[in-house]
């Protein structure tokens, strides 16, 4: 009898009729032999309601009282659930991340899973009933509720299914599993049947909303087979897993892209030693994050250094900049908040040559001009201008032909 730990966001569980209808998925996964532990975030629209009433309050409420709050949310949807399925003749058992004893740090809003007692999840196990889990919240060791931050209830479904040692972690959101591509943007993007964990890690932090970031690197250290699933209607989603050499086959996964880019340049820098660290010291220092970066040194021992941030810190990064360019006398400053990142995901990149070649050959061809490049051993990057970001998706996924193979 497998255990499989199931997750359902909120759009899932959105309202009532949501609700039986994820009662009714949980029962016939039940029926079909399984020990089931489901968790799940707030209704659709909730956690931002209740933010909105506490601002209303305070433009700077308490973080402790803040998480008080938000984790009534996920409180009320795991018990609508519990209730819904007891109706049915298939009882459950919700908890709180507290009852669980779902243990974390003290940084409220922001918190880490240090520790999950599995002996309450065990013992509803045991005596039949499905055990319910609030997402997206703990406790510290002073027993404060803590918060993970958005998305978050996917990393408290990965982190139970890897407590508990779970055959599988299903996560159910509005889509069917992750796509070669946006389907928004193209059309004839094709379901992937598998996905490595690094891969999957790319495609996140490159863009693709599918899952959180953390609940996958969660899965990776624990070996937690991840399947994304679609809440709505049935289907094999997609399975995140340990790479295999069928895998390896595959040189292009998918194509990832992100709006959220600003790019901020500055010119004329003396090329010292220390420069860097310069720019980008007080940079961090203000809890801004770097994305790409370049530098080009002139014949002149000046140096042009850019480097790109999300377009939320656009103005906050370019006043330090400015500070920092009267110290280092740079001759100027500029930015384009209209920028994109592209990128190319696959871990067959490791074992094919010329893939980086074929993509410039591609934008090129569509008159699509490069700003910046970053690579790694998986992933391609380029920084192009916005207006061409939805264009450029479409180019690529047709020159790898991902609608049909994978890349191949």
């Amino acid at each position: 009898m497998a255990l499989i730990v199931m997750k359902f966001g909120g759009t899932s569980v959105g309202n009532v009729e949501r609700i039986r209808n994820v009662a009714a998925r949980v029962i016939r996964t039940q029926q079909a032999g399984h020990r089931l532990v489901v968790v799940v975030s707030a209704m659709s629209g909730e956690t931002d309601r209740l933010l909105t009433l506490a601002k209303d309050l305070s433009s700077t409420p308490n973080s402790r009282e803040l998480d008080v709050l938000l984790a009534t949310g996920e409180q009320a949807s795991m018990a609508l659930l519990s209730i819904a399925l007891e109706e049915k003749g298939h009882p459950g058992r919700s908890y709180t991340g507290g009852q669980v004893r779902i243990l974390t740090d003290s940084a409220f809003n922001k918190a880490r899973i240090l520790e999950i007692d599995k002996e309450n999840i065990l013992n509803t196990l045991d005596e039949g009933r499905i055990a319910i889990v609030a997402g997206f919240q703990g406790v510290d060791q002073a027993g404060n509720i803590t918060t993970l931050g958005r998305g978050g209830s996917d990393t408290t479904a990965v982190a139970i299914a890897a407590a508990l040692k779970a055959d599988e972690c299903r996560i159910y959101t509005d889509v069917d599993g992750v796509y070669t591509a946006d389907p928004r943007i193209v059309p004839d993007a094709r379901r992937l049947d598998r996905i490595t964990y690094e891969e999957m890690l790319e495609m996140a932090s490159l863009g693709s909303k599918v899952l959180q970031i953390r609940s996958v690197e969660f899965a990776q250290k624990y070996h937690v087979p991840l399947r994304v699933l679609s809440s709505l209607e049935e289907g094999t989603g997609t399975i995140i897993c340990d790479e295999d050499e069928n895998m390896e086959q595959v040189v292009i996964s998918g194509i990832a892209h992100n709006r959220d880019e600003a790019k901020l340049t500055m010119k004329g820098v003396p090329d010292k030693p220390g420069v860097a660290y310069k720019i980008l010291g007080p940079i961090a220092e203000a809890n801004v994050e770097v994305d790409m970066i370049v530098q080009n040194v002139a014949a002149d021992k000046t140096t042009d250094f850019t480097f790109t941030v999300h377009r939320n810190d656009f103005k906050k990064a370019r006043k330090i900049l400015e500070e920092i360019a009267k110290q280092l006398g740079a001759t100027e400053i500029s930015g384009d908040e209209r920028i994109a990142k592209l990128s190319l995901v696959g871990v067959g990149m490791r074992s094919h040559a010329g893939i980086a070649s074929k993509m410039f050959g591609a934008l090129a061809e569509e008159g699509i001009n490069i700003q910046m490049i970053s690579t790694s051993e998986i992933k391609i990057s380029v920084v192009i201008d916005e207006k061409y970001i939805e264009l450029g998706v479409r180019t690529l996924h047709s020159a790898f032909g991902l609608e049909s193979t994978a890349g191949k």
